[in-house]
């Protein structure tokens, strides 16, 4: 499993915004190349997901808390369970596990990806505080 943590200068409803926004993870997901499902977040709903390099698959929250949510998203031959958790100190942490025989394969290409996340998470959050 991949962790890291950072600090996230906004309220947790501003990250929580972004991360239950389905629809527009691919503006600051890079592996996400389309997503399609409902516009409300709910725990079991089940987007359609197009990732790179053009597979095909399924992404739900399977939880969403106050201060957590779980993202499971999967393609033929890698699954990955994501959680992001909050604290009222704008602490974010994000970890990952990966599955399947393709994540075995991309395992090096995954180091750091936590941090990078929680980076574009922080640029999504600043880029939606400046436009509003």
């Amino acid at each position: 499993m991949e962790q890291a943590t950072d600090t996230i200068p906004a309220g947790t409803a501003a990250i929580r915004h972004v991360l239950l926004d389905a629809l527009q993870l691919p503006e600051w997901n890079e592996a996400f190349l389309s997503i399609d499902g409902p516009a409300e977040p709910a725990v079991g709903a089940s987007y359609a997901l197009r990732v790179r390099p053009g597979l095909s698959g399924e992404l739900q929250y399977t939880v969403i808390e106050p201060e957590r949510i779980e993202i499971v998203w999967q393609v033929p031959g890698f699954r990955e369970v994501g959680t992001w958790t909050m604290t009222a100190d704008s602490q974010v942490t994000h970890a990952f596990e990966q599955t399947g025989p393709l994540a075995t394969v991309l395992r090096p290409a995954y180091r750091n990806v936590a941090t990078i996340r929680l980076a574009r998470l922080a640029n999504r959050v600043r880029q939606l505080a400046h436009s509003s």
